[in-house]
C-alpha cells in the first residue's frame, strides 16, 4: 500500500510527537493495520486505534492501493469517536 502525506498531516504529526511521542511509522502502521475504521466528514474515512487512554485518529482518503493523510489527531473522548458492534 502506498501511503501519501498531505503537508497538513506531516506538520499535525511532528506536532503530537512533541506532545506524545507518535511517530511517523506510528502512523503509517495504524493505517496499514488500524484498529478500527470509522466514516468521516465528506469522504474521507477514519483509522483509528486505542492508546494511551485515548484514540489515535488518522482521517484519510482511499483510493485502491493508496491512502492519503488529511491530518493526525489523539483524543481523549474514546465514547465519542469509537464504535461498538
Amino acid at each position: 500500500m502506498n501511503i501519501v502525506w498531505t503537508k497538513h498531516g506531516e506538520e499535525r504529526q511532528r506536532e503530537w510527537e512533541r506532545k506524545l511521542g507518535i511517530t511517523r511509522q506510528e502512523v503509517e502502521d495504524l493505517l496499514m493495520e488500524p484498529e478500527q475504521v470509522v466514516p468521516g466528514d465528506l469522504e474521507a474515512l477514519v483509522a483509528q486505534k486505542r492508546r494511551d487512554n485515548g484514540l489515535l485518529r488518522v482521517p484519510f482518503i482511499g483510493t485502491g492501493e493508496e491512502r492519503k493523510i488529511l491530518t493526525v489527531y489523539w483524543t481523549s473522548r474514546i465514547e465519542k469517536y469509537w464504535k461498538e458492534g
